[in-house]
């Protein structure tokens, strides 16, 4: 299988769900074993935190359940990840918004809701857990594993096609 796919996690500031969404996704791949045909990253709409490390409470709810977070660094979404990217998945309807505003349309495809991935009778959107308790935080890794088997069935099938 040589084909390459390339996933982006979006959400408003890169600190909280989009990089705990990348480092799920990421683990997934990892024991799907397709690590070499499956990139993930993440990014935010906003340049709030650029250059950033996820939050801690992130990282800490994320370490509990075997995620390592505390290598990625918070970016802004560019231009250039329309172009790279087959999948840009936002975090929620603001951020979904956002993307879809600073996309040609010959990209808008490649833009969807993480949570469209999760089984039928889940939330529409992760919500953000920034000003919540801490149980917000697990909420988070809660919907991205949810979603992540979802979007892994998704990329698989998507790379049989690409071959």
């Amino acid at each position: 299988m040589p084909a390459r796919f390339f996933v982006l996690m979006v959400c408003m500031g890169n600190i909280c769900r989009s990089p705990t969404a990348e480092g799920v996704f990421r683990h997934l791949v990892v024991q799907a074993g397709l690590q070499r045909h499956v990139h993930v990253d993440s990014a935010g709409t906003l340049d709030y935190h650029i250059g950033a490390p996820p939050d801690a409470r992130s990282c800490e709810h994320a370490l509990r359940r075997g995620y390592d977070l505390s290598g990625l660094r918070a970016r802004q979404v560019s231009a250039a990840d329309f172009d790279r990217f087959d999948l840009i998945l936002a975090m929620d309807w603001q951020n979904l918004r956002a993307l879809r505003q600073g996309c040609r349309p010959d990209h808008l495809h490649k833009i969807q809701r993480l949570m469209a991935f999760a089984p039928a009778g889940c939330r529409a959107e992760v919500v953000d857990p920034y000003y919540g308790p801490a149980e917000a935080f697990d909420a988070v890794l809660d919907d991205v594993e949810l979603a992540g088997s979802g979007l892994l069935r998704h990329v698989y099938l998507a790379l049989q096609q690409k071959v």
